[in-house]
């Protein structure tokens, strides 16, 4: 038997995320914000100074630089001419994606760390289309991995091949499984001012360390988020007798009564208006992530020019 179907929607194949090139050609990385970082790059500034982009020529103002005279424009009209460049910058973007034990679920297409995958791929084509330099911070239950911004293909591959890489990792040991703070954590000591941050979790372990350090990165980036969620999660499943396990134990429960469904129901809503009240305020951007949505749908919602998403907005 082939092994790929064994593992599909169970793991992310390498092939599937580079797949998703076609998709992510639709999708425009355009900055919330103007770039702050000091190296050239496809964002404009909203300072005029020497830079990539020649912008116009105009009549010679005192303390122009005399290198940028255009001496054919003067020579042309007989009036000093200095050439002026719209000064470009950069936006590095960063990529933390999520595959700890609380995302290896899912009752549809896939686990909701492979949705968590294929939204990051699709992060990471985007931006390596755009021209901008890309790289991740992967929370596994093994450890974390960080590749710092580069450009050029060969890197693409290798924050690709470590986004596959980090949903077949074993989640055996729970008990030192990295948090979502301490990911978190190693992506404020990376980043720097003006980068495009997008954190893609369940965000199970947003604890109020995590939370911090989320805001902390919103005031110096420009913060988006991904809830990734499944079906099951959100409704109770029908009424009836169940019996769940994590691999090792099993759990009997009945799914009778009203105040039961309620109570179940309120957990995912609770822990999603939770992260909403924290996004909204600091204008972090949310859009949320089924395992039966199209990713590309929720990353089209965050990626719209103009058109910032709602912290309670969900991807149809």
């Amino acid at each position: 038997m082939d092994r790929s179907e064994d593992t599909a929607g169970v793991v992310a194949p390498l092939t599937r995320l580079v797949g998703l090139r076609h998709a992510a050609q639709g999708l425009a990385l355009v900055p919330r914000r103007e770039g702050q970082a000091p190296l050239a790059g496809p964002y404009s500034s909203a300072f005029r100074g020497r830079g990539i982009e020649f912008d116009e020529v105009r009549a010679y103002h005192p303390g122009d630089d005399v290198r940028h005279i255009d001496w054919r424009v003067t020579a042309r009209t007989g009036q000093v001419h200095s050439k002026v460049f719209q000064e470009e910058r950069e936006q590095p973007v960063w990529v933390l994606l999520d595959v700890g034990p609380t995302l290896r679920f899912g009752t549809r297409r896939c686990f909701k760390s492979v949705a968590a995958a294929e939204a990051a791929a699709l992060v990471a084509w985007a931006a390596h289309l755009a021209g901008d330099r890309v790289g991740g911070v992967v929370l596994a239950p093994d450890g974390i991995t960080c590749l710092t911004p580069r450009s050029g293909e060969g890197h693409l591959f290798s924050l690709l091949s470590t986004l596959a890489a980090g949903t077949a990792r074993p989640a055996d040991d729970l008990e030192h499984t990295p948090r979502l703070r301490d990911a978190l954590s190693a992506l404020r000591q990376r980043t720097r001012p003006g980068s495009r941050v997008f954190v893609i979790s369940d965000f199970d372990g947003l604890d109020e360390e995590a939370a911090a350090l989320l805001v902390e990165l919103q005031r110096r980036s420009d913060v988006s988020c991904v809830l990734v969620s499944d079906p099951l999660e959100r409704t109770a499943p029908p009424p009836g007798r169940y019996r769940v396990s994590d691999g090792e134990r099993v759990h009997a429960f009945s799914s009778q009564g009203v105040r039961w469904r309620e109570a179940y129901e309120s957990h995912f809503t609770d822990h999603r208006d939770r992260l909403a009240a924290l996004c909204r305020p600091h204008t972090i951007s949310l859009a949320e992530l089924s395992t039966d949505d199209d990713p590309a749908a929720a990353i089209g919602l965050l990626l719209r020019p103009g058109q910032p998403t709602p912290a309670n907005r969900r991807a149809a």
